[in-house]
């Protein structure tokens, strides 16, 4: 398992004229440096990132069939043609699905929606979706974040006598020889499509549906300041899918945090009072881990429509006991995780510590947490985990990788062992008997060609920055880079050579270290790590001299304002003996 020794720190190295830059924008170059550590790259890119405005989103116009969607769900609306939303169990699904509601019954639509059940119907539209909306006398059939694969569900569909409009943002499927397999819908929606110009690829589904209610708007006179009011929910799937916060996704999730407290949505208000939060100061982080995992849990343990239903809510009362509802759900779906974590810890200690891809079997665990276990194993082993559950089919599985490890293809090279899979080099999702796990272990780590060094966590320092360096000037202009997140991580730095003048530990459960630091020049500075603090303790024992890599803040209490170190990753200097 991963410690704080057995980390390797990588200073990025890439080039700029970082003192231009400088000039340029009125930035420091530290600055400077961090951006272009963020591949943002050119005077126009930089202005984008710095002071980017709604202005600066991309023409929805250049998204491939969005102007032909707009024009058959116009014919649609004014012939009061049936209309159903097909969305997905997850956040993107939830909020896409809620903008296309919102936008199209602001146009006047006779529009109702369906979202798969996650155990009963799996991902995206499948056949008796299909065949329940033809007996329901549906017209149109409207997916979101889903269907770019579904190439027999959408000819069915087509067989029934239904017009189909595909919104999404997965990969398109290809053939052996590579060329793309699309569904024949009367129009497709995603940018990942080879022939589609748009310019920035890597939005999500809700956004999409976001881009589509934009041309819809458009196209009916409805004003531009109605679709800028449901940008929040662009923002909170971009942040909730995990999206990288670059391009337009930055700029809408800047300007979403900020349209938060003018939401018209009564529920969202609501769930935001549920999980003790400050709707005037919410940030990514509240998004991604404690709104998010809220909109999810319900399609996790029951049905995403419960999240829908509470953001359409327009009563007060009842969307807050919506909200609590999947605020409870949460804490459940955070306490059967928390088990099946232990529990997949414990399995990889005691049995296969030494296999390069561990593949965990926890038969009685929910299905829709394999996900999040493998993901928390991969943080503790920083290695390849796939973590797999019983299902009425036999075992399904998901799994989430290290970078030296494409799992997607890993998958290939056991794919006769398969009933299904997919994925990409990050995470995968698959299902098998139960009595193949073992040959898939096994051959998994045959076929893995994994070294021991690929199993060390690389830890990336965008600049080495000594303490005397930080000012609180600084400390600003780096809060003016957020939203952080995927894609625009928050910096890091880091000092060598500290000397520790004083360590003591606080907090309820023991887990914050306060630690007195000196500079070699001698510019002392406060640092925080968040830990377990008597076990720091104990390693400190009677060394004086840390390494480390932070993130500077400033410190309020009492009135009084300090600079001090949030310390992320830390390395112990054995003291020299003469």
């Amino acid at each position: 398992m991963t410690d704080h020794a057995r980390t390797t720190w990588m200073l990025q190295t890439k080039r700029a004229d970082f003192d231009a830059l400088s000039r340029e924008f009125l930035i420091s170059p530290v600055t400077a440096r961090i951006i272009r550590n963020r591949d943002v790259v050119g005077e126009e890119a930089v202005r984008r990132y710095l002071y980017g405005t709604l202005e600066d989103l991309h023409d929805p116009h250049s998204l491939k069939d969005i102007d032909l969607a707009v024009r058959i769900l116009r014919r649609a609306i004014l012939e009061k043609k049936r209309i159903r939303v097909v969305g997905d169990y997850d956040i993107d699904g939830v909020c896409s699905t809620y903008l296309l509601l919102k936008g199209l019954r602001r146009c006047g639509a006779r529009v109702d929606y369906q979202i798969p059940e996650r155990i009963r119907d799996g991902y995206g539209i499948n056949e008796a979706i299909i065949e329940r909306a033809a007996a329901d006398g549906i017209d149109l059939i409207l997916t979101c974040d889903n269907g770019i694969a579904a190439l027999e569900q959408i000819a069915l569909a087509k067989k029934l006598g239904m017009t189909v409009i595909i919104t999404d943002h997965h990969e398109v499927p290809c053939d052996e020889m590579g060329a793309e397999m699309l569904p024949p819908a009367d129009a497709i929606v995603n940018p990942k499509q080879a022939a589609c110009t748009y310019p920035f690829a890597g939005i999500c589904g809700a956004m999409i549906a976001y881009k589509l209610v934009q041309v819809l708007y458009e196209d009916f006179g409805v004003a531009k300041e109605e679709w800028e009011a449901m940008l929040e929910f662009a923002a909170i799937a971009t942040v909730g899918d995990v999206m990288k916060l670059q391009d337009e996704n930055r700029i809408v999730v800047r300007y979403g945090l900020r349209r938060m407290p003018q939401t018209e949505s009564i529920g969202l208000r609501r769930l935001v009072e549920a999980c003790g939060l400050d709707i005037h100061a919410l940030t990514a982080y509240h998004i991604g881990f404690v709104i998010g995992p809220c909109l999810n849990a319900s399609g996790r343990l029951q049905t995403a429509k419960l999240a829908v239903e509470l953001l359409l809510c327009e009563d007060e009362e009842l969307a807050g006991e919506l909200a609590a509802q999947l605020q409870q759900l949460n804490e459940e779906r955070k306490d059967m995780t928390k088990q099946g974590v232990d529990e997949a810890l414990a399995q990889a200690e005691a049995c296969y510590a030494n296999d390069s891809v561990l593949v965990l079997f926890l038969p009685d665990c929910h299905e829709s947490l394999a996900g999040i276990i493998a993901g928390r194993v991969r943080e503790a082993w920083n290695r390849p985990v796939f973590v797999l559950t019983r299902s009425e089919e036999g075992a399904k599985g998901s799994g989430r990788s290290i970078e030296a490890y494409h799992m997607y293809q890993g998958l290939c090279g056991v794919r006769d062992l398969l009933l299904k899979f997919g994925g990409h080099p990050m995470a995968a999702g698959f299902s098998l008997r139960e009595e193949d796990i073992g040959e898939f272990r096994r051959r998994l780590n045959e076929q893995a060609r994994l070294k021991p060094e690929d199993f060390i966590p690389k830890i990336w320092v965008d600049v080495a920055l000594p303490l005397e360096y930080i000012s609180e000037a600084l400390v600003q202009e780096i809060r003016q880079l957020e939203p952080f997140g995927n894609g625009n991580e928050k910096p890091q730095f880091a000092q060598k050579g500290l000397y520790i003048r004083s360590a003591r530990v606080f907090g309820k459960r023991r887990n914050v270290v306060k630690l007195s630091l000196v500079s070699p020049k001698g510019t002392a500075m406060d640092g925080l790590l968040f830990a377990d603090g008597d076990r720091f303790l104990e390693e400190l024992g009677n060394q004086k001299t840390i390494d480390i890599v932070y993130y500077p803040d400033v410190d309020e209490y009492n009135g009084r304002r300090s600079l001090q170190l949030v310390i992320r990753e830390y390395k112990l200097r054995p003291e020299k003996t003469i």
